[in-house]
């Protein structure tokens, strides 16, 4: 995590001073492309009672605007993520294409490959963080550093957005 120092401490003076999800969720960004590499970058809240997932952050505001909102589906992506609160990681977009109806648009922006990362506080899920990038772009190595480095930086971001 030693490489990754300069990236922290440049997040940590950044959320500091964040006020607003866009700040929070901007500084989540720059940490996630300085140490593990995004394309594309959302954050996703979840309202179960609503079953609806809005988009309170986006790196393409043009074709993934923020409130943007979708109905939550019951399928295998929810299984994983919502259920066993496991990351979801596909890197080829036949693997998107199985649960993202939107896997064209995605495909179109150069994407083919997303890590899905839940974030749970006081044991809810209260969002997810979205990551996209090329095909096979999410080694086990990188998304060992999202597990690392990016899931309490994103637990922290989350809870500034949502002051």
């Amino acid at each position: 995590m030693t490489e990754h120092a300069a990236a922290i401490a440049a997040f940590d003076t950044a959320i500091a001073e964040a006020k607003g999800a866009d700040a929070a969720f901007a500084a989540l960004q720059k940490l996630t492309e300085d140490t593990v590499g995004t394309k594309l970058f959302t954050f996703m809240t979840v309202d179960m009672t609503a079953e609806l997932a809005r988009r309170a952050y986006s790196s393409d505001p043009v074709n993934y605007p923020a409130s943007g909102t979708k109905p939550i589906r019951y399928d295998s992506w929810f299984d994983i993520v919502h259920k066993d609160r496991q990351y979801f990681i596909a890197n080829t977009i036949a693997e998107i294409a199985k649960v993202f109806p939107d896997y064209e648009l995605i495909d179109s922006l150069g994407c083919q490959s997303v890590v899905n990362m839940p974030v749970v506080i006081g044991g809810e899920l209260i969002g997810t963080v979205n990551m996209l990038d090329v095909d096979g772009y999410y080694t086990p190595e990188r998304v060992q550093v999202i597990c690392d480095v990016l899931a309490v930086p994103a637990k922290l971001a989350a809870l500034v957005a949502a002051r």
